[in-house]
């Protein structure tokens, strides 16, 4: 590891990647770190944010062409679209606004961490091969992680700075107004299930509740993350990232009920994004009930994420012994994970 001044640039800080990766950073103690996102956020201590216009190229211009000190860039960005091909030109144009703004001026550039996940795999399309590794042949396009990843390794031919993907499975921490949070997901459902007087059911589609899946704690991600932009054996590599541990949602949901001390009935096939949109008043009426935060229900109803996880019908894990064998060894149990966030929430008011 560089023993240098190391600047960290996190590109999508507010998300629950980049916030957990901020919050890791910050852990280390010997790291400055530069949050962009849309909406900012407070600086305090070696933290620094800037809100920016990914998408706006001379407000790239404006916020970044001053960042010099920049030793490691770490792209966690993400914009939401409609469709798969939909989803490539925001996301590569973020990271090429990104990198062609700050590469030129950020002489002492080492790293760029580029965030992906099992897309890279076809994993969203349909049943896949699996254990998928990192190795596998790529699939038909459009995918914007195998188009950004692509950037990256042209743009890095005869630089002096090195890239890894990071191919994590769903990302699960503490953090709201995210698009792709099923750990909150599963909070606001339990706790409206339970206002209700409802049993919680799983509204997957029918065959997912038994298929094999994993999870990636953001926490660990966060290590994993940075371990690979540090260690030199780790350069111009992709790694899948893991909990290590495989589970069905037959077994974790009991659990997951039991928190809330909540029966379990049968599974009920149904779309949250659709059965959830008239629940606002009663999650406005749960506040003032239970004197929780006064987050908007926007923030705290991820449902049309959970509709996307909870339809996978097929096998869903990837193999992580690469990371093992260049030697990042952290696991997480995933039952312990969803459980210690759960908690979280309900500690900070966010569910009751």
């Amino acid at each position: 590891m560089s023993s240098k001044k190391k600047v960290a640039l996190v590109v999508g800080a507010q998300g629950v990647i980049g916030r957990n990766l901020v919050n890791h950073l910050t852990e280390l103690g010997d790291w400055e770190i530069i949050g962009l996102s849309r909406r900012g956020g407070e600086s305090s201590g070696p933290v620094r944010h800037v809100p920016v216009d990914l998408l706006d190229v001379d407000d790239c211009g404006a916020k970044l062409a001053a960042l010099t000190d920049v030793t490691h860039i770490f792209y966690a960005a993400y914009q939401e679209r409609p469709t798969w091909a939909e989803l490539v030109p925001p996301n590569l144009g973020m990271l090429v606004n990104v990198i062609e703004t700050v590469e030129p001026v950020a002489k002492g550039l080492e790293h760029i961490s580029l965030m992906q996940g099992y897309k890279v795999y076809g994993a969203h399309l349909g049943p896949f091969k699996t254990p998928a590794r990192e190795s596998d042949p790529k699939h038909m396009p459009p995918e914007f992680n195998v188009d950004q990843e692509e950037y990256l390794e042209n743009r890095q031919k005869g630089a002096s700075w090195t890239w890894s993907a990071i191919r994590p499975s769903v990302v699960c921490g503490f953090a709201l107004g995210n698009p792709m949070n099923l750990a909150m997901v599963i909070g606001a459902y339990g706790a409206i299930s339970k206002e209700l007087g409802l049993p919680l059911r799983f509204p997957g589609k029918p065959g997912a509740y038994d298929k094999l899946l994993e999870m990636t704690d953001a926490g660990l991600l966060a290590k994993a993350t940075v371990w690979a932009a540090t260690d030199p054996r780790c350069a111009n590599q992709a790694f899948n990232i893991n909990n290590g541990d495989l589970f069905r949602w037959n077994e974790m949901w009991p659990k997951i009920a039991k928190f809330f001390d909540l029966e379990v009935a049968s599974p009920l096939p149904m779309s949250l994004d659709v059965v959830m949109a008239d629940k606002e008043p009663l999650w406005n009426e749960m506040i003032e009930k239970y004197g929780l935060e006064p987050h908007p229900y926007k923030d705290v109803s991820s449902w049309a994420f959970g509709d996307f996880v909870f339809s996978w019908d097929y096998d869903m894990f990837a193999d992580g012994s690469k990371a093992r064998r260049f030697g990042f060894h952290e696991y997480v149990d995933t039952e312990e994970m969803f459980l210690k966030i759960l908690a979280d929430f309900r500690r900070n008011r966010i569910i009751p």
